[in-house]
């Protein structure tokens, strides 16, 4: 049972390469776990549409486990999740945080609290040398959300490569994007079975982000 996890899933990088790297840790995908906004159509954490949430989920060929809440309620909710989750079988959570001890500790009381273990593959890992093997191990993700004090809006709809990085490091920001600079959305990558295609669309602007929409057009 414990080695059976589920994935705390934003469908971005840091979530992937933890999913990824549990799995070469030979633990056992369940579930890919995502909190929804209240009406159900959009992730908390990186606002990824339910339908790129599901493709994700069906390319990984991991069942995907989702759950409305506000962020007043989120805990209790993620809790509430994390309990379902453990009646399945399941013992252990992956999680993609990379060095915030409050995140950390976090993830650790909710697991406790379903009696769960928390396991952080990323942890303690130096931020570019993660970003660098997310890249070289062939994953693609795409910028989706840029924070305006950091980024311009440029940047959106971008694939972090290597010259990416450079520039990044040029420009003075984190690299990988630790900091709250942008977020991403995973489109392919060694443990994909199917790569997402997507048109990207219009820009949008809300109290100081920047947002790349985009549709699927291959599920």
């Amino acid at each position: 049972m414990k080695k059976n996890f589920f994935c705390s899933w934003s469908g971005g990088k840091d979530s992937a390469l933890a999913l990824y790297k549990a799995i070469q840790a030979e633990y056992k995908p369940k579930k890919l776990l995502n909190m929804l906004s209240e009406e159900g159509k959009k992730s908390r954490s990186h606002n990824l549409s339910l339908p790129v949430l599901e493709a994700q989920a069906e390319a990984l060929n991991i069942s995907l486990e989702t759950r409305r809440t506000s962020w007043d309620n989120y805990e209790e909710t993620f809790i509430g999740a994390l309990k379902d989750l453990h009646k399945e079988g399941i013992g252990t959570g992956v999680f993609g945080d990379i060095d915030l001890e409050g995140h950390r500790e976090w993830e650790e009381k909710v697991c406790k609290a379903a009696n769960m273990e928390a396991y952080l593959p990323l942890w303690q890992i130096k931020r570019e040398e993660l970003l660098n093997e997310f890249i070289e191990e062939g994953f693609k993700t795409m910028i989706i959300v840029v924070n305006e004090e950091y980024l311009d809006e440029k940047y959106l709809g971008k694939i972090i490569d290597k010259e990416l990085i450079k520039e990044f490091n040029e420009i003075g920001i984190d690299p990988s994007g630790e900091n709250g600079e942008y977020h991403t959305v995973v489109l392919d990558g060694p443990i994909f079975n199917k790569k997402l295609e997507v048109n990207k669309l219009d820009h949008l602007y809300n109290d100081g982000y920047w947002f790349q929409e985009f549709e699927l057009i291959n599920f």
